[in-house]
């Protein structure tokens, strides 16, 4: 959870898996931060992307309703990232 809120601090942040979907095939994220309740298609999608361009994934541990209260984001969020 530090991390996250670390990350929120000092980094842009990206949310939305369409977004982060299309960077990761780009190679423009350091770091995938995932609730725990995200739909598991779109899960295996990123697993799939990160492994490939060998960037670090961080499973939140907390449903996606936290994690929109911890961005401080009137939505819910499933899946965020930060860019180089």
């Amino acid at each position: 959870m530090s991390r996250l809120t670390d990350a929120l601090k000092s980094e842009k942040i990206i949310f939305g898996e369409d977004r982060i979907l299309k960077l990761l095939k780009l190679g423009k994220i350091k770091v995938v931060f995932l609730s725990n309740n995200i739909k598991k298609d779109v899960e295996d999608e990123i697993e799939h992307l990160a492994k490939l361009s060998k960037i670090e994934i961080v499973k939140l541990g907390i449903p996606n309703n936290e994690v929109g209260v911890i961005c401080k984001k009137p939505f819910f969020i499933s899946v965020l990232g930060t860019v180089h």
